[in-house]
């Protein structure tokens, strides 16, 4: 997410404890220039000492982008009374002096990074920097599983920047792992012609491609069965490799296409060569499966 300046503030600067004394100073006034996060927290509250740590978190990595004002709600009745907080923990989200999103209650660690990354985005700002940390912290949103909470915050990035190629390409993956891939291909057609051919959104087509084939893929032991009594089954091989690309198993897929390629390059018009690219564009350009794939098949090639 955004950092303000050239460097981060400390985090004595990003987190305070506030009362009703500096309240003005640190939330109002701040959150002009900066939106602030005000956590409503008691000694004795149960989900306050859960909540509060991970949003405190949340708010580090960042970077800048929000700080936060915590507000012991027993030693600072009228701020809690003036907000109507009537249970804790509260959160609110101040930006030019006003409350812009809140939530109420414990809620899991997606949900917190999702509400931190609402909050920077509605605030606007650098839209280079910060929405280079919020796709970043959408992305692990997805990587933990939490797919609607990463497509809503890669949505909002498209908001702010509808131009955003690794936004789009996010968007893309979080209606995949939604098994949604009508919504997915929706997506990718609605990108804007000027990011058609980023390799962001070229690594989506190949997903969404491979995704298709997932939905008809065989089952992986009776094509390994008939791949082992007829090694020269080609066709089997590759629905094979297919079967074991649905199944999460990348590196076993690469390795029965490129045994395909090295019985026969030409077979069904390349279509081993062509698998390999798709499976290679679809995962990250540093994963070791696409590395050493691509090694093992340039030696097939040039030998």
């Amino acid at each position: 997410m955004l950092e303000l300046g050239g460097q981060t503030p400390a985090a004595d600067d990003l987190i305070k404890d506030v009362s009703e004394a500096d309240f003005m100073t640190e939330v109002v006034e701040m959150s002009q220039t900066v939106p602030v996060i005000v956590d409503f927290w008691a000694p004795w509250c149960g989900p306050c000492k859960t909540l509060g740590p991970a949003l405190e978190a949340a708010v580090a990595k960042a970077k800048g982008a929000v700080r936060m004002a915590k507000v012991n709600v027993d030693e600072n009745q009228m701020i809690a009374g003036q907000l109507q907080v009537q249970s804790i923990p509260t959160v609110y989200a101040f930006y030019k002096g006003q409350p812009i999103d809140g939530f109420q209650g414990a809620v899991p660690p997606s949900e917190i990074d999702a509400f931190v990354a609402r909050t920077v985005e509605a605030a606007g700002g650098d839209a280079s920097g910060g929405l280079d940390e919020a796709v970043a912290a959408a992305q692990e949103m997805l990587d933990q599983g939490a797919a609607s909470d990463a497509a809503q915050t890669f949505a909002a990035i498209l908001q702010e920047d509808g131009e955003n190629a690794a936004a789009y390409a996010g968007l893309v993956a979080s209606y995949l792992a939604l098994d949604d891939p009508d919504q997915a291909e929706a997506i990718l057609n609605g990108a804007p012609a000027s990011i058609a051919e980023s390799p962001e959104l070229e690594a989506a087509h190949a997903q969404l491609a491979l995704a298709r084939q997932a939905a008809d893929a065989g089952p992986v032991a009776e094509l390994r069965a008939a791949v082992e009594a007829n090694a020269d089954d080609h066709q089997a091989r590759f629905d094979l490799a297919q079967a074991l690309q649905a199944a999460g198993q990348s590196e076993e897929a690469v390795n029965e296409l490129l045994e395909l390629f090295r019985r026969d390059r030409e077979w069904n018009d390349a279509a081993a060569k062509t698998q390999l690219f798709t499976i290679f564009e679809a995962l990250k350009p540093n994963d070791p499966i696409v590395l050493n794939g691509r090694r093992k098949l340039s030696s097939m090639i040039f030998a």
